[in-house]
């Protein structure tokens, strides 16, 4: 049974509490919510933090109410930023019970009591600071940020404040971010130049951005940064460490960006 049925289902049975269980309350109704503070397990013991299927459950619902608080930074929600969360849930292919609470969640996130910090921290403690799980996580907001286009100075705001709180330094959240804008270069109609074709210079140099290296880097420090990239995005690796398997194919399209960027760098040298 997936976390989220197990969740449903009540064969979970976590206290998981705090700021994060009174939004998937508020998300699934008051019950559950009273459930969520106050149910034990028969045996004792349930997951605790740290354990996979409550990560899953803590990263699912920050990340779509942390996306609507994004979304509500301006002032006003626009269109586009409603289209990128709901292609989020496209990917995820979630249930039409998922999506309702994903949606809610969204909702949650733009109410003006939404306690940006405290579910930050929770989420941190959740995830045990798994590295690669939070960047993760914070790559899908920089994605909700840049949704309309790009970033006004309120969504920069609450960006740096998630940064700072999930404890990336700025050098690590510019490269993400460089990540995000750089996806046009190598997804879609962008993906590939022409059959044989050199890459463009734009798209070349969004390819050392992506690797986070300089133009001047030997092969083997290519390769290295590279693999380094991969193993950070590897998708079965980042659902063992708690990314709901709802979520896999965002990191897949990750994974074949890098690819990509790595690809253009090795063709632009004669190596491919």
């Amino acid at each position: 049974m997936s976390w989220w049925g197990k969740l449903i289902g009540g064969a979970f049975g976590f206290m998981l509490g705090g700021p994060l269980g009174a939004l998937l309350g508020g998300a699934l109704g008051h019950q559950f919510d009273k459930g969520l503070r106050g149910m034990e397990p028969l045996g004792g013991g349930g997951p605790r933090p740290g354990d996979q299927a409550r990560v899953q459950t803590a990263f699912f619902t920050a990340s779509f109410a942390v996306m609507g608080h994004i979304a509500k930074a301006d002032g006003r929600v626009s269109r586009d930023e409603i289209s990128l969360a709901e292609a989020v849930m496209d990917r995820m292919r979630l249930s039409p019970e998922m999506r309702r609470t994903a949606i809610r969640l969204f909702h949650e996130g733009k109410d003006s009591g939404f306690d940006l910090d405290a579910v930050l921290d929770q989420f941190r403690r959740e995830a045990h600071r798994r590295r690669h799980l939070l960047q993760m996580f914070l790559e899908i907001q920089l994605h909700a940020a840049y949704a309309d286009g790009s970033i006004d100075t309120a969504e920069r705001r609450i960006l740096d404040r998630i940064r700072e709180r999930l404890g990336f330094s700025r050098h690590e959240f510019e490269h993400l971010e460089n990540l995000v804008k750089a996806a046009r270069f190598f997804t879609g109609e962008g993906a590939r130049p022409g059959a044989g074709a050199p890459p463009s210079r734009d798209r070349l140099a969004e390819a050392y951005k992506v690797l986070d290296i300089a133009e001047s880097a030997s092969d083997a420090e290519v390769k290295k940064a590279y693999r380094r990239l991969m193993n950070q995005h590897h998708p079965d690796k980042l659902v063992a460490k708690g990314l709901p398997e709802e979520m896999i194919e965002l990191a897949t399209e990750k994974s074949q960006e890098i690819r990509a960027a790595y690809d253009t760098v090795m063709e632009s040298r004669g190596k491919k």
